[in-house]
């Protein structure tokens, strides 16, 4: 066989990819970067209005974009949200589960609904549509991609400023939920990984970067910056494409070098 251009290897044309999340910040980056590469997207996320003006954005990017509103911490909407991307779009070649929520308490006066909220989110949902896009989509066919958004804070414990247990306790059943699935799932060609994002902009991080600072948290990663709205898209297109078919059960850090400093 004669080997593939670098560009050929990362070309998307004529994928499908569905991403969680997929109206803002990092899901939104992941949209615009699979698109770009030239997959068709699926962005989903709980409000509609969010979804219109993003898959606007994509569309005038020039990217073949369409949305469903689901809750992905909903049994019954991650299934008739796979019922509809299958129905509209076809097969699923890529899953990007990004979808997430977090909350702030001392683990001593956590609430326990707000513990259950978080990992029913960040790891039953991953988990769950995981599972029906594999066995209607891609076991079937025995391809797949499946990218899972988890984070640095699920590789170690926090400062004293941060009191986000539940949020570090689900990215941290992420990374091995990746591994144990990039692990089983290989027999069917199905490549499962994971990014783990340090600090980024974004709706989520408001809060402390507010109460810490932008330069204040800058200032812990080597490259000196947060992360910006380009950063995820290398790593998200090798993960996708041909380029990392050798590639399962991993995890990366995208942080600028934060988790190089705490140990990770």
């Amino acid at each position: 066989m004669t080997p593939r251009t670098v560009q050929q290897l990362f070309d998307l044309t004529g994928k499908t990819a569905l991403v969680t999340g997929g109206s803002r910040g990092l899901g939104l980056q992941m949209a615009h970067a699979l698109g770009e590469a030239g997959a068709r997207v699926m962005i989903t996320s709980r409000k509609a209005d969010d979804l219109e003006k993003a898959c606007a954005e994509l569309q005038d990017a020039g990217i073949d974009a369409r949305w469903v509103a689901a809750d992905c911490a909903k049994d019954e909407d991650l299934y008739r949200l796979a019922d509809e991307t299958l129905q509209r779009m076809g097969d699923v070649d890529i899953l990007v589960n990004n979808a997430g929520a977090t909350w702030g308490a001392p683990a001593e006066s956590h609430p326990i609904e707000a513990w259950d909220k978080v990992m029913n989110l960040n790891v039953r949902g991953y988990f769950l549509l995981s599972q029906i896009i594999g066995k209607r989509s891609m076991i079937p066919r025995r391809q797949g991609r499946i990218i899972n958004v988890a984070s640095i804070a699920g590789l170690n414990g926090n400062p004293p400023i941060m009191t986000t247990i539940a949020y570090n306790t689900s990215k941290g059943a992420v990374i091995n939920f990746t591994r144990t699935l990039g692990a089983e799932w290989g027999k069917y060609n199905i490549n499962v990984n994971a990014i783990c994002p340090g600090f980024f902009p974004s709706k989520m991080t408001a809060g402390i970067l507010q109460m810490a600072g932008e330069e204040a948290l800058a200032a812990h990663a080597p490259l000196r910056r947060l992360g910006d709205d380009e950063d995820l898209k290398g790593i998200c297109l090798l993960y996708a494409s041909d380029a990392g078919k050798h590639i399962t059960g991993q995890w990366l850090a995208v942080d600028g070098g934060v988790s190089v400093v705490t140990g990770a």
